[in-house]
């Protein structure tokens, strides 16, 4: 898969809804129940961090629920992107991005979301072919005004911000002509999870999915 293929396919997946999950499960017999709210509640773009023992079973289990699209979250190695693809993953995030970790996921098909932090990663990535591109970790390098100030000089690449992204901001990133949609894990807050509560959950998904876009 070309940069510019995976570019097109993350474009496509980001203009589904508003908002894609960022979710860090630690009981994957939870995964499935949670990915049918999320989804129900319309959001079918779901981000599984491998951050857990139980990521790899998760997306196995999200894989199963029809109308989601899963993909692996923390991309750090080839060995990632291939466990990833493995357990059903369909895309990838990743916090930064190598040479090896994009020749991977080049090399796989495995559309990948890579991510940046100043204007000269996004002008690397950029050169190599990746116009749909992670902003993050986004509060932390400046929020909105940093990444209005990045696409004005940049206005080819569009961006997925994540990193404190929260329903307090999130429209206000989604004011951005740059943005596409943001990632956020306050959708799926680890209490109601454990609780079980997939109601509360799907009413969370389905207010996120109303906020509007630019």
């Amino acid at each position: 898969m070309t940069p510019q293929d995976a570019s097109q396919s993350n474009e496509a997946l980001c203009r589904l809804a508003p908002v894609i999950p960022v979710l860090v499960i630690d009981d994957a017999s939870k995964a499935r129940p949670l990915a049918e709210a999320l989804v129900a509640g319309g959001l079918p773009v779901l981000e599984v961090t491998l951050r857990t023992p139980a990521a790899l079973d998760a997306i196995r289990e999200m894989a199963k629920v029809e109308g989601g699209i899963v993909g692996a979250g923390t991309l750090l190695t080839p060995e990632d992107v291939a466990a990833a693809i493995a357990a059903g993953a369909k895309f990838g995030v990743s916090p930064g991005a190598t040479d090896k970790l994009l020749d991977a996921c080049e090399a796989a098909d495995l559309p990948l979301l890579p991510g940046i932090a100043t204007s000269t990663e996004a002008m690397r990535l950029l050169e190599r072919g990746y116009s749909v591109q992670k902003f993050f970790p986004a509060e932390a390098n400046g929020g909105v005004p940093a990444l209005k100030s990045i696409g004005a000089p940049i206005p080819q690449v569009r961006f997925c911000p994540t990193g404190g992204v929260s329903p307090a901001n999130a429209p206000a990133y989604l004011a951005l002509s740059n943005t596409l949609c943001v990632g956020g894990s306050w959708v799926a807050p680890k209490d109601l999870v454990a609780a079980g509560d997939w109601a509360a959950i799907e009413e969370l998904a389905r207010t996120a999915a109303a906020l509007p876009r630019s």
